[in-house]
């Protein structure tokens, strides 16, 4: 890295955030290939309650590739984002569809900076802690900050789409 980029600089999610003049706070740490789970291997790292960490899933709503962002201990329940954006089926998005479409790899797809924008649907247990954290871009950076400034970025519904 330049010596005049800050790490904060290094993905268009973060990007995105200081374009915007969103307040977060970036947070990194040694991610562990083996771990089965992104999320809750965020959670531990950051020593923080898995219910603050949210992870972005990429599904198809009626053929459109839509995103959901739900606590990490969760699974997203795709009736449920279906209704949320008014439609009627849904299906996880293939992981090279949803790579392709938003610009990250698997496991650090943030819904932040995506190469184009998406219709996105944060669940609402986002709005019971102070800040919550996303991923910054890649696998070992999460974003942390507050429910609604996400919600403004992302221009997202929010609905209950964890189950």
């Amino acid at each position: 890295m330049a010596a005049n980029k800050k790490p904060t600089d290094a993905t268009p999610a973060f990007v995105a955030l200081h374009r915007a003049n969103i307040p977060f706070t970036p947070h990194a740490y040694v991610h562990d290939p083996r771990a089965d789970s992104f999320g809750m291997e965020a959670a531990q790292a950051l020593g923080v309650e898995p219910g603050r960490v949210f992870k972005t899933l990429m599904a198809e709503v009626d053929g459109e590739l839509c995103v959901g962002v739900v606590p990490v201990m969760g699974s997203l329940d795709l009736k449920a984002l279906a209704d949320a954006l008014g439609g009627k089926r849904a299906q996880m998005a293939d992981a090279a569809q949803a790579q392709r479409a938003t610009g990250y790899v698997i496991g650090g797809i943030s819904p932040l900076g995506q190469k184009r924008r998406h219709r996105t649907v944060i669940d609402k247990t986002s709005a019971q802690w102070p800040t919550i954290f996303v991923s910054g871009g890649r696998r070992g950076l999460e974003a942390e900050l507050q429910p609604s400034d996400l919600i403004l970025l992302t221009e997202a519904v929010v609905a209950r789409i964890a189950r």
